[in-house]
């Protein structure tokens, strides 16, 4: 979408913009801690038409997307959600779109700044296979919850329903943070709803009939940090690989063929240890205004790692997520832009998973040596 993008529904009454990754659309009408409890109860409909939307058609659209991405795409039905991430050669998250095939397209959503990187990359590797690769302007994004979505897939204008695997770790993945049935997130069903762009009020006024309600990003990204769910826009700097965050369970196959940045993902789940590791923060709620994206958290006098998300939650009330040093201990006194703040582990310190080999490569030779 254009930089200047402006949904329609910012002009209903009590609507109030979003900024930063989500300028453009609505991030509350009103009554934020009303409309997260609706979400949660799949009562409500997000608007996140300012994300982006991209299509790859063709005969070979999948077997070229996985010969490209993290994810093992070959055999990939359709309706089936997934996603892939798209890495640089040092194994640093570039794209992140979520996934779904139709049978004739396959289509990709993800942050409004990088629908135009990810088509250029794209289009870029196209070489001479038989793929075509478009920017669908004319599709807009509705986010539900709770099974909300099934408000918005009977509707004549509707396209696609992507319902988020996270963060069920999937066959071939590994994950770094607690096991699935344990997860925080394992009890949150999200989606992301492809409508016809001209028809977003009339899908948005005919939810609303069913007695939902609109909600805004606030309560999306609330859910979201619940869920500790890392996203392309708020938690991933030129740094990133995919162990800090825990998205190894959903976005990465361990076992498939070879792609870019595939030796840095093989090399830290082997050697374990990734640098930095995702945190949820609780923030002291007494006081009034809380940190901002990307203020330094601290361990006493020293930087130890930096804000990426910052929320308040209806339940938990002010909490955040954040990038910290993995060997940051975890009981360690913290302040976040000044503000107490007591971490909550996702990924452990020990940085290591299930799909570590049980002896370290190359320490037989080691004993060996005289």
């Amino acid at each position: 979408m254009p930089t200047d993008y402006r949904s329609p529904l910012l002009g209903r009454p009590g609507a109030v913009e979003a900024s930063g990754p989500d300028a453009g659309v609505p991030l509350h009408h009103g009554d934020p801690v009303h409309e997260q409890r609706a979400l949660s109860r799949g009562l409500a409909v997000v608007d996140l038409s300012h994300l982006g939307v991209v299509t790859v058609t063709g005969p070979d659209r999948i077997s070229w997307l996985n010969t490209l991405s993290s994810q093992l795409l070959l055999g990939l039905e359709a309706g089936v959600p997934t996603e892939l991430l798209l890495l640089d050669v040092h194994g640093h998250i570039e794209h992140a779109p979520a996934v779904q095939d139709d049978g004739e397209t396959t289509w990709l959503v993800t942050e409004a700044s990088d629908t135009g990187p990810l088509a250029e990359f794209l289009d870029s590797m196209r070489f001479m296979l038989r793929v075509e690769v478009a920017v669908r302007d004319d599709v807009a994004v509705l986010g539900s919850a709770a099974g909300g979505w099934n408000r918005i897939t009977g509707h004549e204008a509707h396209a696609l329903t992507w319902r988020d695997p996270w963060p069920r770790t999937a066959p071939g993945s590994t994950a770094y943070g607690p096991p699935d049935a344990e997860h925080p997130g394992v009890e949150i069903h999200r989606a992301l709803s492809l409508v016809r762009r001209e028809k977003l009020e009339t899908v948005v006024d005919d939810v609303l009939a069913t007695d939902a309600r609109l909600a805004g990003t606030w309560a999306w990204e609330a859910q979201r940090v619940e869920a500790w769910r890392p996203r392309l826009g708020r938690e991933v700097d030129e740094r990133a690989i995919p162990h800090e965050l825990d998205w190894l369970r959903t976005g990465v196959h361990l076992d498939k063929g070879c792609y870019r940045g595939q030796e840095t993902v093989a090399r830290v789940v082997n050697l374990g240890k990734p640098p930095r590791r995702l945190v949820m923060l609780h923030l002291d709620g007494s006081e009034h205004v809380l940190p901002g994206e990307g203020e330094e958290v601290r361990h006493g006098e020293r930087p130890v790692g930096h804000l990426t998300t910052v929320v308040r939650h209806e339940e938990l009330g002010p909490v955040a997520l954040a990038l910290v040093k993995r060997n940051l201990p975890a009981d360690a006194e913290l302040t976040a832009g000044g503000i107490a703040a007591a971490q909550e582990i996702i990924v452990g310190l020990e940085g290591t998973t299930d799909a570590r080999p049980e002896e370290r490569p190359g320490a037989g030779l080691r004993r060996l040596r005289p």
